[in-house]
């Protein structure tokens, strides 16, 4: 009962304290995870259930930035810079790691959280902000799929436990079924499949709801057969449903939007960051001096790093003000450090002090960056109209 009423609690308190300081949802739903975690009240510990809906809802976060990221309107520059500036962090990354880290797989794998930009936990901001749609909005979202998507190649390539050539190989073989099944999906009309939709939108069959959830896990259980993070998966089946319902009648493609929103934001996605909280390791992170001074070190990092680079895909015209909101939105991530320190730790190549730290920094990117970098956005001129491409 506790996880589901902290759900409930965390909108109630950002309510009422939005009336004075707008703050991101998931920076309660994370505080409350720590409050009855074992950290302080010990409430709550994580088990099998609370694991599995947690991953659920990490994949249904995934599904939901997949779906929503329209490339029609980020391909060219904004794409082309974005990923420009994603390999400059990944150089930046590992470099700067190599100098206090223990060895260099330590320093691949720092260097690989250093780079991410969480587009899944910034896309509820954007949208309560009226951001979806702008120039900002539009430069995010291709930060965004560059910040989750690199990394998760990464990993996939340099912490899969295969030769690089291997991984490589099984990448492509990967990317060429997601392929395939793009081409499918664009080239043939599915007009049985779109009448179906609107035909149970409102009945108990909910097909288009059943659709999606099947397409999740259908790529979420290939990328598992690869050996790949089910969050590559996860975010094709994004990619894959959005070109899917492109046919469907505008009010039919918003009333299964808002049924999406509330499987996955209304009931999976909220137990993943309270999970993130429940499941934060305070006393790996305050259980040395060394660490703790790890915390604003990867903080400035996640800044200078990731978040610098990302302000290369800012829409020409961009005053300081919204490009330096750029770069704190850039610079906000954390399921992906999760992620990916996790399989650091399982591999036995990741100190735990470590990683508590950077989980920290992301922690607090997530709950500090947008909050700041919504305030500077607000600060700054809007940029001027027919020079955002």
């Amino acid at each position: 009962m506790l996880v589901p009423g902290a759900a409930v609690a965390a909108p109630i308190i950002a309510s009422a304290i939005g009336r004075r300081v707008t703050v991101p949802l998931v920076v309660f739903e994370i505080l409350l995870g720590i409050l009855i975690g074992p950290q302080v009240t010990g409430w709550v510990h994580n088990g099998p259930i609370l694991e599995f809906i947690s991953e659920l809802g990490l994949a249904m976060l995934f599904l939901i930035a997949g779906y929503e990221v329209d490339f029609a309107r980020i391909r060219g520059r904004p794409l082309r810079l974005s990923l420009l500036g994603w390999l400059l962090s990944l150089v930046l990354g590992i470099v700067v790691s190599l100098f206090f880290a223990r060895d260099a797989a330590e320093a691949v794998i720092v260097g690989i959280c250093l780079t991410t930009t969480t587009l899944g936990t910034l896309l509820p901001i954007l949208r309560d902000a009226g951001e979806l749609g702008t120039p900002f909005g539009d430069a995010l979202m291709a930060i965004g799929a560059a910040g989750e998507f690199g990394p998760l190649i990464a990993v996939a390539l340099f912490l899969s436990g295969r030769s690089e050539l291997r991984a490589a190989l099984i990448l492509i073989l990967f990317a060429c079924l997601i392929a395939a099944g793009l081409v499918l999906t664009v080239r043939y009309k599915h007009w049985r499949v779109d009448r179906l939709i609107r035909a149970s939108i409102h009945t108990s069959s909910q097909f288009g709801v059943r659709l999606v959830l099947f397409v999740l896990a259908v790529l979420v259980g290939l990328a598992t057969l690869f050996s790949l993070d089910i969050l590559l998966g996860a975010f094709a089946a994004g990619i894959l449903i959005s070109l899917l319902l492109r046919d469907v009648d505008s009010r039919t493609r918003i009333l299964m939007e808002e049924k999406l929103d509330a499987v996955g934001f209304g009931f999976l996605v909220p137990i993943f960051f309270i999970k993130t909280g429940i499941t934060f390791d305070a006393k790996a992170l305050f259980g040395s001096a060394a660490t703790l001074v790890l915390v604003p070190v990867f903080l400035a990092l996640f800044l200078v790093i990731r978040g610098v680079p990302a302000a290369l895909s800012a829409p020409r015209g961009f005053s300081f003000m919204n490009r330096l909101a750029v770069v704190l939105f850039g610079a906000t991530g954390l399921p992906i450090i999760v992620a990916v320190t996790a399989i650091g730790l399982d591999h036995g190549e990741l100190a735990r002090s470590t990683a508590a730290a950077l989980i920290g920094a992301g922690m607090i990117s997530v709950l500090v960056f947008p909050l700041v970098g919504l305030r500077v956005r607000r600060r700054g001129p809007p940029p001027e109209p027919g020079i955002a491409d």
